[in-house]
């Protein structure tokens, strides 16, 4: 590449850096957060298809579900099974909203730190759970790590990768996401034959992941933006020459400076966001997002077993069937 800075895609600089080792390791540990959130996404719906995790933690639901002869989709019409699949969710939001000040205050890694921390503690309850509040805890402990992780891991590998390799880089967390959906229908598929207690295995699952991005997060770097955001310019200079391969990376690190400066200048981001000038960006980063959720498509990732076993499959068809949607669901992401 050049050594004078070109003009990107994106309408800012393509400064010149090198796609280093240290640049591909950081994004393929942080892409393990997407992984996490991935499983978590496909082994909700293939436990509820599950009878020995009914039986243990929501009998009721099994009763209906063998014996009722109602509309199917009343069959699993149970508050305590919709706290189950929803209390991650519901977490996760609250935990975002605190992961940004988190993020900001002390930076992205000990934010995925926490994440992985979070994740294990939570796949550990899950993994012994004796009753519905424990059961419930772990949930709400693993929605605290996607909270975090959602907030830390997207921004962790935008700042750390070059400008020319920052899409791509991005979709391999997207990607890890789908083969985590993949990965958690795989393991609920072969769990159910393992009685009574597969659904342990599978909710235990969780923490492999969440251990390999913690034991991954001690090993990376601090972001160069989040070191020079926090005052620690020197260490940011130093960290953005190792991760670029290069000591020539000064226009890089002045914009970087000159972006920070800009941001804290800023008291109340929000007002800022409203404004005029700002909406187009914002009304399109909300509206992409409200619109994948109406096509659907987190109904049919949550709950396909149920929905195929309302469509008159057997468990086990069911959660193959799931497997072969996972399947095409990575395919089509790759």
């Amino acid at each position: 590449m050049a050594g004078g800075p070109i003009a990107a895609a994106n309408g800012g600089q393509d400064f010149p850096a090198k796609l280093t080792y240290q640049v591909i390791i950081c994004s393929i540990i942080a892409g393990f957060g997407g992984l996490m959130f991935g499983y978590d996404i496909g082994i909700s719906g293939g436990l509820t298809a599950m009878d020995d995790f009914l039986i243990k933690f929501f009998h009721d639901v099994y009763i209906k579900k063998h014996r009722a002869h109602e509309n199917n989709y009343c069959k699993f019409n149970n508050e305590f099974l919709q706290l189950f699949t929803s209390s991650l969710y519901l977490a996760a939001i609250v935990a975002s909203f605190i992961a940004s000040i988190v993020c900001k205050k002390y930076g992205r890694r000990p934010s995925i730190q926490a994440a992985s921390i979070f994740f294990v503690i939570g796949a550990i309850l899950n993994l012994f759970a004796k009753n519905l509040a424990m059961l419930i805890f772990g949930r709400i402990l693993l929605g605290a790590g996607v909270g975090f992780r959602n907030q830390a891991v997207p921004l962790f590998i935008s700042e750390i990768a070059p400008s020319k390799y920052r899409g791509g880089l991005n979709i391999l967390f997207q990607l890890l996401i789908t083969v985590g959906v993949l990965i958690a229908n795989l393991v609920n598929y072969k769990t159910a034959e393992i009685h009574p207690y597969g659904w342990r295995i599978s909710l235990g699952g969780a923490a492999i992941p969440a251990v390999i991005l913690l034991l991954g997060s001690l090993t990376i770097v601090e972001t160069p933006t989040s070191l020079i955001e926090r005052g620690r310019k020197d260490k940011g200079l130093m960290t953005l020459q190792k991760i670029r391969g290069m000591e020539d990376v000064e226009k890089e690190f002045q914009e970087i400076v000159d972006a920070t400066e800009l941001a804290q200048q800023h008291k109340n981001s929000y007002k800022t966001l409203m404004k005029p000038t700002n909406r187009p960006q914002l009304i399109c980063g909300t509206i992409f997002q409200v619109f994948q959720q109406f096509t659907g498509i987190n109904v049919v990732m949550f709950y396909a077993p149920i929905l195929f076993q309302t469509m008159g499959f057997g468990g086990s068809t069911s959660l193959l069937s799931a497997v072969i949607m996972g399947i095409v669901n990575a395919v089509a992401r790759y």
